[in-house]
């Protein structure tokens, strides 16, 4: 019993990690894209480890930046086209976290002036609305009526008396 507990949870860990993605159709060799994103890895982390040496993280940032970038946009298309296994997401996940964390790196996100100017037009949007509205309104002034018949305090005190 214990060899059949063995061997199911083995199965199961085995199509969790999605591990037949990695490999041919016939489960004796890795992909063509396993071996393409490994070279690409490869060449990343030599790039890495090579500017890392001399200690200018900066100079890193600019000399990888084509290497990482271009892992990056593999293993998108290796997501989109559901060819990932679980090795090479850890891969993926230890070489971004390098990039961001341990090298300070990043890209310039294309998205961020589009994000600002609509926040800006929807935070500005009230109180061009409030301003509009009362610009554009007319200024209702209070006006006080006085009565053309009771101009004299005398003659409102003897009406009051009648009806009291």
């Amino acid at each position: 019993m214990l060899v059949f507990v063995l061997f199911d949870n083995l199965l199961e860990i085995w199509k969790t990690s999605a591990c037949d993605r990695c490999l041919t159709k016939e489960l004796s060799s890795l992909s063509n894209d396993t071996l393409y994103y490994m070279a690409t890895l490869n060449q990343s982390l030599s790039c890495f480890e090579k500017h890392q040496q001399q200690g200018n993280h900066s100079e890193l940032c600019k000399e990888c930046k084509t290497t990482y970038r271009s892992l990056n946009e593999l293993y998108s298309r290796m997501e989109k086209n559901k060819t990932l296994c679980i090795d090479i997401e850890d891969s993926m996940n230890m070489t971004r976290r390098l990039w961001s964390k341990n090298f300070n790196c990043s890209f310039p996100r294309e998205e961020t002036v589009p994000v600002i100017a609509v926040s800006s037009f929807m935070l500005f949007l009230p109180i061009i609305f409030y301003l509009s509205s009362f610009l554009h309104s007319e200024q209702k002034k209070r006006k006080l009526i006085h009565p053309k018949r009771a101009k004299s305090s005398g003659g409102l005190t003897n009406v009051q008396d009648k009806y009291s």
